[in-house]
């Protein structure tokens, strides 16, 4: 009896089946909709277990559980700066600030977002100098040092972490190092088992029941994160690894933006990184035991504000939008994907088609292809309507930055990208200060000069075989 018709009919039954529950039972947007229907058409029998694996929306019940008692003066907080500002009654060091206050309240109301005005920022693009800075911060510690990070390599960079986090540990200093399963897939074990060994406690986000069979290996915690006795928080862009020193050969030199804080913002990065802790963690860290009256150290005024798959808004996401759509003189962008969805995409199209000076930097080199592809393919789009486009030659671009007129300005670690808007677990840093705002933006300047730009002309110069590559790739970007 030949069996191999009533297997395929079976498996077009399941394909059906699926392209049915896709289009009716979940909620996508249409682009994706269509991305995921195009698997299943032309690769039915993969594409079913590529969807079980890629596919599948994650159940957002409790994923991080907040204690009530806890997050009561939070929530307080919260609720009286959304009272202020719907009031006209918000105090603001800075007047400019009043300007964004339906950003700001945007993010209280939908992220708990808390506004503090007390921080002292310093920008950090080089690598060197971050990790130095963090090291330094680390072996001053007194009580506590936790990390966050989506990439973790046991490397020289990561060896050099590691021993400082051991020390630690060893003067009876809490340490905790969370990383992300899949972005740190290659960790050795005798690595974590150094850190556990000397008194530390290590976890990683989503690791998977079964060894090396992860169904949530699309969900990453892209996020950095960095807190320092509740004093000393960074947030931003580089990962742990000797590539972001600039030691590859593939990379180069490598290009990020990250941000060392002190002040009021501290203590909301502390409640980020203790609701990824606790979700990965059976050692649950108490909230009112690692929060502390910060000391004023600045006057630059900030939110702390996270977004995933979790979320039923993409906050980071509308953040940008709210940001573009309010600028009168310059955006100034700097990512290493540029895959943004319609509502995104419009927003930039009409800036520029408004006169607003749109100005977007990416890298030259890929670090995935497929990515790579799909950026340029949205890069037209932009160039057609009038942007400048510079693209960063002296190695690779990872900074994840957005400047607005000289007010506002975003650093952190989504993407402009679907993915981060969707997929990922992501943490950015909203800043209403002038002076940060220009220092961003004359490092965008200073960028320039080690890119080139890409004008519409030479953009329309492309091969027919790259202008292929490029249609599949945006037409695939929804679930890349």
């Amino acid at each position: 009896m030949n069996i191999i018709p009533y297997i395929f009919s079976t498996v077009i039954v399941l394909n059906v089946l699926l392209a049915l529950a896709i289009i009716f039972l979940e909620r996508r947007d249409a682009s994706s909709t269509w991305a995921w229907l195009m698997v299943l058409l032309f690769i039915p029998v993969a594409g079913f277990f590529l969807y079980l694996v890629f596919g599948r929306r994650l159940s957002n019940k409790e994923i991080f559980i907040w204690d009530k008692k806890s997050r009561l003066g939070l929530l307080t907080a919260v609720q009286d700066q959304l009272r202020a500002i719907k009031d006209r009654t918000l105090t603001v060091l800075h007047k400019d600030i009043v300007t964004y206050e339906d950003l700001i309240f945007m993010h209280l109301k939908n992220n708990d977002a808390l506004l503090t005005q007390d921080n002292e920022v310093e920008v950090f693009t080089d690598g060197q100098k971050k990790f130095h800075a963090l090291l330094e911060d680390i072996e001053e510690a007194e009580d506590h040092i936790h990390l966050l990070y989506y990439i973790v390599r046991d490397d020289q960079l990561g060896q050099r972490l590691a021993e400082a986090l051991i020390r630690k540990a060893k003067q009876n200093i809490e340490v905790k190092l969370l990383y992300d399963d899949m972005g740190s897939r290659m960790i050795s074990r005798k690595f974590v088992r150094s850190i556990e060994e000397a008194g530390g406690v290590v976890e990683s986000f989503f690791p998977p029941l079964i060894p090396k069979l992860n169904m949530k290996i699309n969900y990453r915690n892209h996020r950095k994160l960095a807190i320092i006795d509740g004093k000393v928080g960074y947030i931003g862009g580089f990962n742990v690894g000797d590539e972001y020193l600039g030691f590859s050969k593939r990379f180069g030199y490598w290009r990020d933006t990250h941000l060392r804080v002190k002040g009021g913002a501290v203590n909301n990065m502390q409640t980020r990184f203790i609701l990824d802790w606790n979700q990965a963690s059976s050692q649950d860290i108490h909230y009112e035991e690692r929060y502390y009256q910060a000391e004023a150290e600045g006057d630059v005024a900030m939110q702390i504000v996270s977004s995933g798959p979790d979320s039923e808004w993409e906050q980071i996401k509308h953040g940008y939008i709210k940001m573009i759509l309010s600028a009168k003189e310059y955006i100034y962008i700097q990512t290493p994907y540029f895959i943004p969805d319609d509502s995104l995409l419009d927003a930039l199209r009409i800036a520029v088609l408004s006169g607003v000076d749109v100005r977007i930097m990416i890298p030259r080199m890929p670090d995935h292809p497929f990515v790579y592809w799909a950026t340029f393919s949205n890069i037209g789009d932009l160039l057609k309507a009038g942007a400048t486009v510079y693209v960063y030659q002296k190695g690779f671009l990872h900074a994840k930055t957005i400047v607005v007129d000289g007010n506002i300005a975003s650093v952190g670690t989504a993407n402009i990208d679907v993915r981060s808007f969707r997929l990922n677990f992501e943490v950015n840093a909203f800043l209403y200060h002038p002076d940060i705002a220009h220092e961003l933006a004359d490092r965008f300047h200073e960028d320039t000069v080690d890119s080139t730009e890409l004008t519409y002309k030479l953009y329309k110069k492309r091969s027919l075989w790259i202008r292929f590559k490029e249609a599949v790739a945006r037409l695939l970007s929804p679930i890349l």
